[in-house]
This record gives C-alpha cells, structure tokens and sequence, in this order.
C-alpha cells in the first residue's frame, strides 16, 4: 500500500488509518466530528499528500491546457489558481482538478489520489507541440492549513504572503526552500491554505504547525471529516458525485466551461447536449428530521405514487446546521430550488426540499486583501534559487 511521507507521524497520534485509492491514510485521530468543529471554527491541518502533483511545462502548455481541459488558460494570470475539468471525447469528465500557473509556460497540476496514473497518461498522450508533461508526485507532499485561525498560525511559521494571498493565489515559501509554495485554495469551504513541498521538509512543517495551533485548539483532520466539510460546503467529490459518464452541465459544473475557446475535448457533446438538454440535474436537499442520506438510497417524487426520480450520489450529518443533508441527482422538472422530495430508506420514507448549494457558507469570506507582488515573468521557482 502507498503511504505518504506523514505515515509514522500519523501512526504516532494514533490515528485509525485507512484504505483510501490504495494509500494508507488517516480516517480520524479523535472523532470526526471533534476534527469538523476544530476547521470551522479554529484550525484543522491535513495530510493531503496522496493528491498527485504534475508539472505542464513549455512553450505550448497554455494551448496543450487549452486542448485538454474546459476553462481558457489564456486568461489565468501568473501565480493564479483555476478549477477546472479534464473531459473524454463523449463529454464525460476524466477529473476535476486544481491548475496553478507558475510562470509564462509553467503549471503545477493537482489530481485527485485515484486518478494519477489516468490523468498522466492522458496528458501526456494529449498534449499539444512542445509541451513537456512532469509527474512530481513521488517527491513532493501537501499539507492543508484549514479553519479561521490558518493564516494567523501560519505567520509565524512561515516567510510568506500569508494573510495578504487572495483567494486562488500561489507565492513561494522562502524559509522552506526554493521549490516550496503556499496557495489559498480550499477544500472545506472556511478559510484555507495548501502547503506544497519536498518530502524531506513535511515532517517538520507538520509537527511545527501543530504545536504553533495548540493553544488555538487546532487538530489533526482525516478523511472522515474531510468528506462532512465538503459536503456541508456542496462541494463535489470525483467518483461520487461525478465521473466519466458525467457532464459538465450534468453536475451544474457549467461555470468552468469556456464554451468561447475554438475548441477543447469534448466540446462538441457539450454543445449537442447543451442544445438538447440534460436528463439529470445535481441539486442538494436537506432532511428537517430523519436519517443520513447515504450513496444510492432512491429519491422520490413528492404524493401518492413516490414515483422514483433519482438518487443520492453523498450525503452527511451537518454538525453546522444540526440536520442531514444530501446532494444527487434527479429529474430536472424536479430540480428547483424549494421543490419538496422523497427519501426512501429501507421502505420509509422521509420528506425533504431542494436548497441551493452550498449547505453552510461562513458568515463572513476571507478578504482577498493584498496580492502578492506582481510577477516579473520568470519562473516562480527559478526566482527563488
């Protein structure tokens, strides 16, 4: 089994560890609902370090991104984040995915865990001129830095734009190393960073960020609460909620999509379906009382005749707003906002409505305040070493 370069360090808190994709990995290390309270509402650091990690680099990278995924790449400025979707020629999506530009003809690309060998093969096979594809995975480790109180500990850990990132920016950590780099991502829907460096630095960067949040309360976080978090912020997960027989429009992903590009893959189905419409919407629900909602449990037209209309794709208990919740995928005369549902559990059957996405949102966003300095054009890296 693959295991990260944070395995010993997790063994050593006495985490229950998991199977996740092939990668040993903690589910939790106290409860999971202790570690989702400690994100929302002080600090929760995570071992994020199964995610592959691939560089897109050389003079056609923009126009091979440009072939391969559905956002325009052209308008991503230099130390600048886009999410985006990588689709199959029938429109289905091959990933989700998180796309940093470092430089004029650099990108650091961020695959979900599952995906790495697929995602590589098809850049690689896909690319466009010259265009050099780099896995960097096997090096490399991530760290997530999640909760309100992140960019205060942060600062006095490390030399870098900490609180001045804006959402979806990248900088250079100077005091790690020349190929370190912080970024103001997110994965739970509170405030957040993402750590990516060398191995041979994560040990250290995680046991001083968390002695740094004791007194503030912070926790180790493992998968367990890192699937309510981004439930309750209505987020998707790949293989869940979407895979390769999912579209774009499908799982109400359409803002990602720069139908304006000349051309990309899979555009051509966007546009016939587009054209034709969907036969499933993804919509998010929530139960005033009764059970989770688990993945398949059948959801039901409201009336005498529980008619089947879909089902849930993920589902968890909001410690947030104290009620289940749910996402998936129904018919689209039955997907508007405020529209009452079915659950059907075990022959029960439980009322619920359609709400807009996301569950629970913080009351107050971070401010992109400040953005780092302008780059100069050369590489982010190169700069630093």
């Amino acid at each position: 089994m693959n295991k990260t370069a944070l395995n010993e360090k997790h063994r050593a808190l006495g985490a229950k560890m998991t199977d996740f994709h092939g990668w040993e990995m903690p589910l939790y290390y106290t409860s999971i609902l202790d570690e989702h309270r400690a994100v929302r509402q002080a600090l929760g650091i995570f071992d994020i370090s199964h995610m592959g990690q691939v560089l897109v680099t050389g003079p056609d990278a923009t126009r091979t991104l440009n072939h391969l995924m559905v956002s325009d790449f052209s308008q991503v400025g230099l130390n600048r984040a886009c999410y985006t979707l990588m689709l199959n020629e029938r429109g289905g999506i091959i990933d989700d995915l998180i796309i940093y530009r470092l430089g004029e003809e650099e990108f650091l690309v961020i695959v979900n865990c599952g995906n790495r060998a697929i995602d590589v093969e098809w850049l690689r096979a896909h690319r466009q001129g010259n265009t050099t594809v780099t896995n960097i995975s096997e090096e490399r480790a991530i760290l997530a830095i999640q909760g309100p109180l992140a960019s205060r500990v942060l600062e006095t850990l490390i030399d870098a734009k900490v609180a001045g990132l804006g959402r979806f920016e990248i900088a250079p950590i100077r005091t790690i190393g020349p190929d370190a780099c912080i970024a103001r991502t997110g994965y739970t829907g509170s405030d957040g960073f993402e750590l990516f460096l060398p191995n041979r630095h994560a040990g250290r960067l995680w046991e001083a960020t968390l002695a740094a949040g004791k007194p503030q309360d912070a926790h180790p976080v493992g998968l367990g609460a890192r699937d309510t978090l981004r439930v309750e912020a209505g987020l998707r997960l790949y293989g869940a909620d979407m895979d390769a027989a999912t579209t774009p429009w499908e799982v109400g992903l359409d803002w990602t999509v720069a139908l304006g590009k000349p051309n990309f893959i899979g555009k051509d189905t966007l546009l016939r379906q587009r054209a034709q419409g969907v036969t499933r919407k993804f919509v998010g629900f929530v139960l005033p009382q009764g059970p989770v909602p688990r993945t398949g449990m059948e959801l039901t037209a409201p009336g005498a005749d529980h008619r089947r209309i879909g089902a849930v794709t993920s589902g968890t208990f909001s410690p947030m707003l104290n009620q289940p919740v749910g996402m998936g995928y129904v018919e689209p005369a039955s997907a508007a906002v405020g529209a009452p549902l079915g659950l059907t559990v075990r022959a029960q059957r439980y009322a619920a409505a359609i709400v807009k996405l996301p569950f629970w949102k913080p009351e107050r966003k971070p401010s992109a305040v400040s953005s780092p300095a302008p780059s100069s054009g050369t590489h982010l890296l190169e700069r630093l070493s």
